[in-house]
């Protein structure tokens, strides 16, 4: 059985390869935005910036060859990550306080 850090290691690696399909260990913008649509819903629809996607794959695409690797992609997750972790310290802190909010609403 897998720790929970290896399950997501291998859940990073997973999802990425998948909406990566058959291009190998890269994304495209398109890729990206489906992947960012499907594994993040609202974060897009929530944005402001009409252009959010397109400063998101700029970026993360510092070769400029219009693609995202595995490590770009990783790092996405990760800032991602470290942006929610305030959220999540104000839920627990809420959750001890007693109330019944879920962290990650339906």
């Amino acid at each position: 059985m897998l720790s929970q850090m290896k399950h997501a290691k291998v859940s990073l690696m997973f999802t990425m390869h998948k909406f990566a399909r058959d291009k190998g260990n890269y994304l495209t913008k398109e890729d990206l935005q489906v992947l960012m649509e499907k594994e993040f819903s609202g974060f897009l629809e929530n944005q402001k910036d009409p252009l959010a996607m397109d400063k998101i794959m700029k970026g993360l695409d510092q070769c400029g060859d219009c693609s995202v690797g595995f490590q770009n992609f990783f790092l996405q997750i990760a800032g991602l990550t470290i942006a929610c972790t305030d959220y999540f310290v104000v839920h627990m802190k809420q959750k001890e306080a007693g109330s019944t909010e879920q962290l990650f609403p339906p």
